[in-house]
């Protein structure tokens, strides 16, 4: 090499290139679907929407083809009807009246930590029950009733009006159907909402309920034979005392489900977040992705699931989302949390959660998806120019989620053991042999952290079975963790106009021999051809 004269130097940088640091793991995968691997259905994914502005959603003199769509998106990769509850807080503020036509909502004021506030009265009509009918075929529900404001004539008009939409004609034709009735949301919480004394415990919950849910199922005309149950529990948390608090153990201990309405019970439900931003601050984007953080926030709730599988009924996280109060801004709305939902997802499944119902209200910054024109700003309230409805980047986590399960109706999942602590793997079987695999790698990656490290998978096989040659591996490219757009699944993206994909489908097709690379904020399908 010539020498560079001194008079040059002055105009001439030296950079050093540092390389990425490519970790290796070898991971083994069974061929065969491992005895006690979940089950999955394709609504494994589903939404709670919040019923105060359930009018938004559904629309109310047409439907609302943006959220038709993203839903619609689910049935075609799933050929699943979708599942939504629509309930939560607002259940138990609302009021039916016959001279309201849709709803009137009370709002208190927006503040920066809630921008959208949930409404604190609610009254509805007829009409806000009828537009069902504007959802998907297919589409499943679970509705709530107000138990909070112990008002027996206010439940039984709102049961009234809910059979009475679901019998009509629009919603029949289209098989959309009232799958579970839900009496009273998170009642554990009922002392510090001034929906109880501060006496209120799980016996007093489970004397009251019984009575409230038996009528409401009589004037439902509910059975042990008809489609439409109840959901149990609904609570907020899991208790510390399982067997004196709010919990199923407690209220399976005190006889809930040998009375008359809880013989139609034939779901669990309860209600997690993994952090709070009730107080504001506090939220840090790593701690949510963080691989151990993920499974003690869903193997807190094995002796509750236990207890519920051993009745013989199934277990649902009934609302779920990141942080509690609509959310952290910079966390819950960005792709890290799209990462942090695909592993709290199928981690859960691990554990005997059948289904999980992500919590959405307009505006919240928690969304999957953001189904109207927002006029100021999720993070803070200012003001904003009109923002379209759009998809948020969770909404990709649930896509993989939909494309691992597949249309076959048979999936099982399995998780793969990976002696790493950021990244986690899970196996999809297809009547019984291994057809997928999903990697997540959860190291949270910014702007102006260097270089970009990755993990290298190498693959093994046990059992027996068929051992594929070759691989597809689609891709969800990010960024940085901290992006709340842009990001893309096999190069195309959902974030347009009509919630509708776009762009050309890139995949690699490559040698299982020769295994993959997962960068930092990164997740993977893996189909084996």
């Amino acid at each position: 090499m010539p020498l560079i004269p001194q008079s040059m130097m002055k105009g001439i940088h030296f950079i050093t290139l540092v390389a990425p640091i490519v970790s290796a793991i070898e991971v083994a995968i069974p061929l065969t679907a491992p005895m006690g691997a979940a089950s999955l259905l394709g609504n494994l994914v589903s939404l709670s929407i919040e019923q105060d502005r359930w009018t938004d959603w559904a629309g109310t003199t047409e439907p609302n083809t943006f959220f038709n769509n993203v839903l619609d998106n689910f049935v075609q990769i799933t050929n699943t009807s979708s599942f939504v509850r629509i309930g939560a807080d607002s259940e138990d503020h609302t009021d039916f009246s016959y001279d309201v036509e849709y709803a009137e909502d009370i709002f208190p004021p927006s503040s920066t930590i809630k921008p959208y506030p949930e409404a604190t009265n609610i009254t509805v009509g007829q009409g806000y029950y009828n537009i069902i009918s504007h959802l998907p075929n297919g589409t499943q529900v679970q509705w709530g009733v107000n138990f909070r404001e112990n008002n027996f004539t206010a439940v039984y008009l709102e049961t009234v009006a809910l059979m009475n939409a679901f019998s009509s004609s629009a919603v029949v034709e289209k098989n959309i159907t009232l799958k579970f009735i839900e009496v009273g949301n998170e009642a554990d919480l009922y002392r510090n909402n001034k929906g109880r004394n501060n006496s209120w415990n799980v016996k007093e919950y489970v004397s009251e309920w019984e009575h409230f849910a038996h009528n409401v199922s009589a004037t439902a005309n509910l059975t042990k034979s008809s489609y439409t149950k109840l959901i149990g529990a609904a609570f907020a948390e899991s208790s510390h005392n399982n067997l004196t608090g709010f919990s199923p153990q407690a209220i399976f201990n005190l006889g809930i489900l040998e009375s008359s309405a809880g013989q139609l019970i034939e779901t669990i439900s309860q209600h997690h977040y993994s952090g709070s931003f009730c107080t504001g601050g506090g939220a840090v984007l790593q701690d949510l992705m963080t691989k151990s953080y993920i499974r003690g926030n869903i193997s807190m709730f094995v002796p509750d699931i236990e207890a519920t599988l051993a009745k013989g009924l199934k277990y649902i996280l009934g609302e779920t989302n990141s942080m509690s109060c609509h959310g952290a801004p910079n966390v819950s709305n960005t792709a890290g949390a799209a990462l942090w939902l695909l592993d709290y997802t199928l981690y859960a499944t691990q554990v005997g959660i059948s289904r999980l119902h992500f919590h959405e209200g307009i505006g919240y910054k928690y969304n999957l998806i953001q189904p109207v024109t927002l006029n100021y700003s999720i993070l803070d309230g200012s003001p904003i120019a009109p923002l379209a409805p759009h998809v948020q980047p969770a909404y990709y986590a649930a896509i993989i989620a939909a494309e691992a399960i597949g249309a076959s109706g048979t999936t099982q999942a399995a998780e793969i053991s990976i002696d790493e602590n950021n990244v986690s793997g899970y196996a999809f079987y297809e009547y019984g042999s291994l057809s997928k695999a999903v990697f997540i790698n959860t190291v949270a990656y910014f702007s102006g952290a260097g270089v970009r490290n990755s993990t290298h998978i190498d693959f093994s096989f046990t059992g027996t079975g068929h051992a594929a040659n070759m691989m597809s591996v689609k891709t969800l490219k990010i960024g940085y963790a901290s992006d709340t757009a842009n990001l893309t699944w096999g190069g195309q993206t959902y974030e347009t106009s009509d919630g509708r994909v776009s762009g050309p489908l890139t995949v690699d097709v490559l040698p299982v021999s020769s295994g993959v690379d997962l960068q930092e904020t990164e997740a993977i399908l893996v189909t084996f051809l």
